[in-house]
């Protein structure tokens, strides 16, 4: 049995097999939303990049709360949908 670090790491290294967008609102794709504007493609580069073992995230919504992008700087959110209808379609959703 692998550990949940190295399953991350190996996940990230796998390209994924297709990318669809989003076609409606779901707190999947508000936290996708939030990963890749911070520039990651999900929760699984975050970890591999940063070497993190979590993300910060809102305990009342699960949304993420905090994200440290690759200049370094950090992205902080609301713990409500920030994500707008109009924006949806243009989140990716990566199958693996």
């Amino acid at each position: 049995k692998m550990s949940e670090v190295s399953a991350v790491t190996t996940k990230a290294d796998i390209k994924p097999k297709s990318i669809c967008h989003a076609k409606k609102w779901s707190d999947e794709v508000e936290n996708l939303y939030r990963f890749q504007q911070a520039g990651y493609r999900d929760e699984a580069e975050y970890k591999q990049v940063k070497q993190v073992d979590t993300v910060e995230c809102w305990p009342e919504t699960g949304f993420v709360k905090k994200l440290q992008r690759k200049d370094n700087t950090f992205y902080y959110y609301n713990k409500q949908r920030e994500c707008k209808d109009k924006d949806v379609h243009k989140v990716k959703v990566y199958v693996y």
